[in-house]
């Protein structure tokens, strides 16, 4: 089973800044490429960039918590929960064959 999470590409959890505007403020946000890959995805789905959308998750969690104690680790979070969506709208998607030894 760890080999699955092992070979992984280094390159997925190599992090990455990325400086952006939020609210008018100019920031930099350090995320791991993998994340950055979601958010991409997810932005590209929404017809957007992936920093458009990056802005209006924040300012929509303020809206709504009207903090945000943690916003990288809430961008994580959003990235794992849209995965998990994602698999329950398509679980064929999800399902990895097990090898059973027979030929």
């Amino acid at each position: 089973m760890c080999e699955l999470y092992v070979k992984a590409d280094p390159i997925l959890y190599e992090s990455r800044s990325r400086s952006l505007r939020i609210c008018g403020v100019v920031t930099t946000l350090r995320l791991e490429n993998q994340f950055w890959d979601i958010l991409t995805e997810i932005a590209e789905a929404d017809g957007m960039t992936t920093n458009q959308l990056v802005a209006k998750l924040y300012e929509e969690v303020m809206n709504y918590r009207g903090e945000v104690i943690n916003f990288a680790s809430f961008l994580r979070v959003s990235c794992t929960r849209h995965l998990s969506q994602r698999r329950l709208q398509a679980p064929e998607l999800s399902v990895v064959p097990r090898n059973t030894g027979h030929a």
